[in-house]
């Protein structure tokens, strides 16, 4: 069967403090999926189930050999997911605060794309 793309949000997500990759790439992918219905994979794609839906995530954060990847993808509340990651990205130079257990003064940026395809 032809896949075909039905939705691709976008979004961005900051760990500031504890320079976690995995952090900032889940709350990308969160930011991406906070507003939005899909009743097109019903009404007009014809699926039952939302767990049909094709779900490919892309993910572009410093340090991607970090990210624990099937904590990513537990973000997305169905679908058969993948995740792709790769470097990219920000760093941004904060203050590191011991409280936080911070390892240094490193903000992480990522941004991710969620794209939704339905065959």
């Amino acid at each position: 069967m032809v896949r075909k793309r039905l939705i691709i949000e976008m979004g961005m997500g900051v760990d500031q403090h504890g320079q976690e990759p995995t952090v900032a790439a889940s709350r990308a992918v969160r930011n991406a999926i906070a507003h939005n219905a899909l009743p097109g994979v019903w009404e007009v794609a014809g699926l039952s189930h939302p767990n049909e839906m094709i779900v490919e995530v892309q993910v572009a954060v410093p340090y991607p050999e970090k990210v624990r990847q099937e904590e990513v993808l537990a973000v997305l509340p169905f679908g058969q997911k993948t995740l792709t990651v790769e470097s990219g990205g920000m760093i941004v130079q904060g203050r590191a605060i011991p409280e936080f257990n911070d390892e240094n003064d490193e903000m992480l940026i990522a941004i991710a794309a969620v794209t939704v395809l339905v065959e």
